[in-house]
């Protein structure tokens, strides 16, 4: 039997009996696309479902969920906590500019 052609663009084939594990999940669909993105950025694959739909191995959750592969789960967890992070220094400061009161009137 001659055997598949292979291409050098083909993905390979999910492994079922990898174990995944939960970095990710939010009430908010939006965001967990966000973080999906974040993550397919850094090149890191990823899962995204609904909460609803693993209620058996996280019970109680609602919304969205993403799952990455076991070993991938802490490079993950660290670029999402990164995006979390404010965008400024601990040094910086915001600039406020002070008002005065408007005159009264008589």
């Amino acid at each position: 039997m001659p055997e598949p052609l292979k291409t050098s663009g083909a993905q390979p084939q999910p492994d079922p009996n990898e174990k995944l594990v939960k970095v990710f999940d939010s009430e908010q669909e939006s965001e967990a696309l966000v973080v999906k993105g974040l993550l397919d950025s850094a090149g890191i694959d990823s899962d995204l479902m609904s909460a609803s739909m693993v209620q058996d191995a996280f019970p109680g959750l609602g919304g969205m969920l993403i799952l990455v592969r076991q070993e991938d789960a802490a490079t993950a967890q660290r670029l999402i906590a990164e995006y979390r992070q404010p965008d400024f220094d601990e040094d910086e400061t915001a600039e406020i500019e002070i008002i005065e009161d408007p005159p009264e009137k008589p």
